[in-house]
């Protein structure tokens, strides 16, 4: 197993979102690797936990990567938060996505869980994709 990919697969899909047009016309370059400290208003993507397994063969080093993108609205109502997680799973789902170590096999949209966070007052979608790895 190697889990030495593990950072160039989050800038490659951070560098993915942030260049996906459509997904930029709905959250306006909103798109983080960590939300800002404070309290964020309006609808943003964030690049959540993963877990990560071995996925080596007899003669690769490699892993799976499970991983959460979410969207997160204060907007009432889940219609544009659907919208922006549409647009974050048409922007990942099968990417080619170029690393800056190891070679992506595919990406898979696996999941998704749509909720609202009373607390917060805000609704959720959390989407989990599979990413494979040989390092």
């Amino acid at each position: 197993m190697s889990y030495g990919a593990a950072a160039a697969l989050q800038a490659a899909i951070y560098q993915r979102l942030v260049a996906d047009s459509a997904l930029d016309a709905l959250v306006t370059g909103a798109i983080y690797d960590s939300v800002p400290p404070g309290n964020t208003m309006g609808t943003y993507v964030s690049i959540g936990p993963e877990v990560v397994r071995d996925a080596s063969s007899q003669t690769e080093r490699g892993a799976q990567h499970e991983f959460t993108i979410s969207v997160v609205t204060d907007a009432a109502g889940f219609q544009n938060a659907k919208a922006v997680a549409a647009a974050v799973s048409d922007a990942l789902t099968g990417a080619t996505l170029v690393l800056a170590r190891g070679h992506l096999v595919g990406l898979w949209f696996l999941r998704a869980r749509a909720r609202r966070v009373e607390e917060a007052d805000v609704r959720r979608i959390d989407l989990v994709f599979r990413a494979r790895i040989e390092d």
